[in-house]
């Protein structure tokens, strides 16, 4: 009987669909805001007060925050600095892959529309020893999941 063991959070890649990309634009340090929830209604029912009833309704799904050390060359800098700054928006899919051991995807989730809302870099300050760190931030409509 073989033992379950739980994947890594450490070993993924994230791809911009539809950009040349170098290889470092797949290489992130960090991906969060992948996640979804049922948006409810609430409506007070006439004459109980005391609770609320409450509807299920659309999904929402929070936009997506990758961050990376900063790359001075990629293919996902200049789709955002189009879409910010020109406001050339062209939504691409974005896959997010969690993978095994032996670098194989374990699990694929594909980011629908997806357009960069927010792009910063962290603080710059030298008394610290650290590298310069770029975040992104995505809206997207929704997402599927691959099992593998």
């Amino acid at each position: 009987m073989s033992q379950y063991y739980p994947p890594v959070g450490f070993h993924f890649k994230v791809e911009v669909l539809g950009i040349q990309a170098n290889a470092n634009d797949a290489r992130f340090s960090e991906v969060s805001g992948l996640s979804v929830e049922a948006a409810t209604e609430e409506v007070a029912e006439g004459g109980e007060n005391r609770f609320v009833q409450k509807y299920p309704g659309a999904a929402k799904y929070p936009e997506i925050i990758l961050r990376r050390g900063l790359l001075t060359n990629s293919g996902i800098m200049d789709w955002i600095s189009k879409s910010i700054q020109d406001l050339d928006i062209q939504p691409k899919n974005v896959d997010v892959t969690l993978l095994n051991s032996s670098h194989e995807p374990l699990i694929t989730w594909h980011l629908i529309n997806a357009y960069p809302t927010k792009w910063s870099v962290s603080d710059f300050n030298a008394t610290n020893n650290a590298i310069v760190v770029e975040s992104l931030q995505f809206y997207y409509q929704y997402f599927t999941i691959d099992k593998s």
